[in-house]
């Protein structure tokens, strides 16, 4: 018999204010899709080709796109699927301490390099009482205090990342905890090429699967409370939004380093994903006048998007320049070295999205903290003012 993948989803009908159920089926030999209506027992999508799903997306979590419907992947459909695609995946949080935040895309390039996925990030501050309930197994410790004022000292970047034996691998990745033991046994590992001493040493990275599921509920709560609130400054800033294709490609740290290297300061990062009619009005100034208008809202929501706040000086500006024109053939031609021209492939496809005009960033941002903003079905609360997004708030993922 084929090879097929099963999975239950949901999907919620913004028309209908309800969440439906289907059963999703993957064919791996020819990429093809197949959807059964669960309630109503009956096929709701014969099976049909469609290249933009690849198997790696497919893991109990994460949220595939499926002809511009956002499907939650909530279940294994059938035992096969279960023991072929789940018997290794675990999720576990890598954290980036303060004293790496600026190799943040390195880090992320090495994750992804190891066939891990990044399913969730955000910028964060903890307080030291914050910290203190973090790391509250080594409250007895003589290190206990200096741990504390070093993670209290600047932000940190918690990650739920997800796959084949992420806790293992996640911690091979960092290396020993003391810095200078990594340099001499593990000279690749982050601790060694990032890392001072045994405090300040890069990252942290969940000890077992129990660890994992506790201190991923802390920065991502599944339940009541948002977490630790994200780092957003609302001043001197703009918004940039790394795509979803971006993001499938692998091309997030590439993008991050690529920011970093030309001097912007990242004051906040988090990802989410969008729905389609909030992507249609993010993008609704483009409504009638370009003719890629339903191209763009297709990749907007095709995803998960990276969102990003960049501080400093004349930052719209100087960060529109560093984007570069719209249409990546036309910015390789004109200007190389801006990220639509390394990173881009057409013009909905750009890599990455920002505010067009200079008093947006703050008064968006602004609005958005400050304001009383709803509740949106899939989870972060959005401000959207013309033609940009700022999801900066205390998200509920």
């Amino acid at each position: 018999m084929e090879e097929r993948f099963a999975f239950l989803t949901e999907w919620y009908d913004p028309s209908a204010a309800l969440l439906r159920r289907y059963q999703l089926l993957f064919y791996p030999k020819d990429g093809s899709v197949e959807m059964f209506d669960v309630k109503n027992q009956r096929t709701f999508l014969r099976r049909t080709r469609y290249e933009e799903l690849r198997q790696e997306d497919l893991f109990v979590g994460n949220r595939v796109n499926i002809f511009s419907r956002q499907l939650n992947l909530i279940g294994y459909g059938d035992q096969y699927t279960a023991n072929k695609l789940g018997s290794k995946k675990e999720r576990t949080l890598a954290m980036v301490k303060p004293d790496a935040l600026t190799r943040i895309g390195d880090i992320i390039q090495t994750i992804y390099d190891r066939n891990l996925i990044l399913t969730k990030a955000k910028m964060t501050k903890l307080s030291w009482e914050q910290a203190a309930d973090f790391y509250a197994e080594h409250q007895s410790k003589s290190f206990f205090n200096n741990l504390l004022q070093f993670i209290t000292s600047g932000p940190v970047i918690a990650m739920d990342i997800m796959g084949d034996e992420a806790v293992s691998t996640w911690r091979e990745l960092l290396g020993p905890t003391d810095s200078d033991t990594a340099r001499r046994e593990a000279t690749q590992s982050l601790r060694a090429r990032f890392g001072t001493d045994g405090t300040q040493n890069a990252g942290h990275g969940s000890d077992s699967l129990a660890s994992a599921a506790r201190e991923l509920e802390f920065f991502f709560p599944s339940t009541v409370g948002r977490g630790p609130p994200n780092t957003a400054k609302c001043t001197d800033c703009t918004c940039c939004i790394i795509k979803p294709h971006a993001i499938s490609e692998a091309l997030t740290g590439k993008i991050l380093n690529s920011i970093n290297q030309a001097g912007f300061e990242i004051s906040a990062l988090q990802m989410f994903s969008m729905d389609r009619a909030n992507a249609e009005e993010f993008f609704e100034v483009y409504k009638g006048v370009v003719a890629e208008y339903p191209s763009m809202v297709s990749e907007l929501c095709s995803g998960p998007c990276m969102a990003l706040e960049i501080h400093g000086a004349e930052a719209p500006r100087r960060f529109r320049d560093f984007c570069g024109p719209a249409d990546p053939d036309i910015a390789r031609h004109l200007r190389p070295a801006t990220l639509r021209a390394l990173y881009g492939k057409n013009k909905m496809q750009n890599a990455v999205h920002c505010t067009d005009l200079p008093e947006d960033g703050i008064l968006e941002m602004w609005t958005l903290i400050h304001g009383g903003i709803p509740t949106l079905p899939w989870g972060p609360w959005l401000s959207i003012h013309h033609k940009d997004l700022l999801f900066w708030s205390q998200m509920h993922q």
